[in-house]
């Protein structure tokens, strides 16, 4: 029985991916902010598919500290993780800072993911062969600012989800470049235009069904096609071009190396 870690799992595309692969017998831990949402969703998830091998961890990922004594349960409470899922999104039309004083979507939706990666990745490597997959965006952004990543000067909702949606796909290259050879696989993805929480707070409107959101999550997480498939981006289960920029290896380091000082963090 294969086991995955789902970020962002008690709502939306993340809920609607955790309960296909829990119907096809895989063990999922849930993660969400709430305690209680958790043991609803999964209490949830057993009843309506019989697998009793759901669980759940939650953790606030704007906060560094919470991440790390996450991290840390799920190493003493499982001995094996086949994939992660990087899939906890935000979008926030004001400017606010996450508990380390970094700008809130960065946090959540780069930041986060980056340690959480680092953290798990020993686990990760016991496997035959395992899988990072992060949910990034067709929003992503052309160009990046490093100066002003973690404490931007003005602010604007869009370019800050923009941004850290950038920020998802340069990391998933130079992770992909420094795991070559390792059994990790990793890879991101747009999830499709979907009606989400996230998508009716940022644009103020409905999109496809979160079935139809979590099709391309669950074809990189599970499908064989998708095992020796490395580095790239997808969009509707197939590997797709980026903004030039993601393919750029000194931004990719450049993010890299400010990501490791953030985080405090080396991999």
């Amino acid at each position: 029985m294969k086991t995955v870690l789902i970020t962002g799992s008690t709502d939306g595309i993340g809920k609607q991916t955790a309960f296909e692969l829990a119907k096809r017998g895989w063990r999922v831990i849930v993660h969400g902010r709430s305690e209680k949402r958790c043991e609803q969703t999964v209490s949830s998830f057993r009843s309506l598919t019989g697998n009793t091998e759901i669980d759940f961890v939650w953790a606030d990922l704007a906060s560094f500290t919470a991440i790390k004594k996450m991290a840390g349960e799920i190493l003493n409470r499982y001995e094996q993780l086949n994939v992660l899922l990087n899939n906890a999104g935000v979008f926030e039309a004001q400017k606010k800072f996450s508990a380390d004083g970094i700008e809130y979507t960065f946090a959540v939706n780069h930041l986060a993911p980056f340690l959480l990666s680092g953290l798990l990745l020993d686990r990760l490597k016991q496997s035959a062969s395992a899988r990072i997959v992060t949910v990034s965006s067709m929003a992503h952004a052309s160009a990046i600012d490093f100066n002003y990543l973690s404490r931007p000067v003005s602010y604007s909702g869009y370019n800050a989800y923009s941004v850290s949606k950038l920020a998802n796909i340069l990391f998933t290259f130079r992770l992909a470049r420094k795991l070559n050879g390792s059994g990790i696989t990793v890879n991101c993805l747009h999830p499709g235009v979907i009606s989400t929480k996230l998508l009716q707070a940022g644009w103020g409107m409905g999109g496809a069904s979160v079935k139809e959101g979590a099709k391309t999550s669950i074809y990189l997480v599970s499908s064989p096609e998708a095992e020796r498939i490395t580095g790239h981006y997808f969009s509707d289960c197939h590997t797709a071009n980026p903004a030039q920029i993601a393919h750029d290896t000194t931004a990719q380091e450049q993010l890299w190396r400010l990501s490791e000082i953030l985080c405090g963090f080396s991999y």
